[in-house]
């Protein structure tokens, strides 16, 4: 239990403000009044101590799925940053002069991701789900490859991102205002 706090009430205002969140109580109240009042305040899912814990991170998994397939009902086609515009369709990346940029399917997929999740830090793992469909999270250097290489398509000054930031221990940003 929170102290000090109401769990009901924190996912209530939760849903006030964002529905699309994916919220699930993990607590000792077990009781079917507790998780019915759960899940009429919003919860996705709710889960009673004790637990297993690989079905805590399967249910934890399922959630995110969830989530970031509602992403996808945000269809665009081009997106500009700076002075360049993304053509998400053609993979092209569409400098100020007009020349243009091939884009790969994951710098195109992973660039189309952060925009879609802007000003939100997204996890190394949801990109290795999203973009390369890993299940397993292996250390790897790929993420942090692709966005130096944004980093030197976008950035005004790559040593100084306005854009693309490295969000420590947690995975990456996209930041822009459009």
């Amino acid at each position: 239990m929170m102290p000090e706090i109401d769990g009901f009430v924190v996912a209530e205002t939760i849903r006030l403000e964002n529905s699309e969140v994916p919220i699930m109580f993990l607590t000792a109240k077990n009781t079917n009044e507790d998780k019915i009042s759960g899940l009429k305040k919003g919860a996705d899912d709710y889960l009673t101590k004790p637990f297993n814990l690989e079905e805590l991170i399967l249910r934890v998994n399922n959630l995110i799925k969830r989530s970031l397939k509602g992403d996808d009902l945000k269809e665009f086609n081009s997106y500009k940053i700076g002075d360049k515009t993304i053509h998400f369709n053609s993979f092209e990346l569409i400098n100020e002069d007009g020349s243009i940029t091939a884009l790969t399917k994951k710098e195109t997929m992973l660039l189309k991701l952060l925009i879609e999740r802007r000003n939100e830090a997204v996890s190394r793992e949801q990109i290795l789900e999203t973009v390369w469909n890993y299940d397993v999270y292996p250390s790897t250097r790929t993420i942090d490859n692709f966005i130096l290489t944004f980093r030197k398509y976008f950035e005004p000054d790559p040593k100084n991102p306005v854009y693309f930031h490295s969000i420590r221990g947690v995975g990456y940003k996209f930041t822009d205002n459009h």
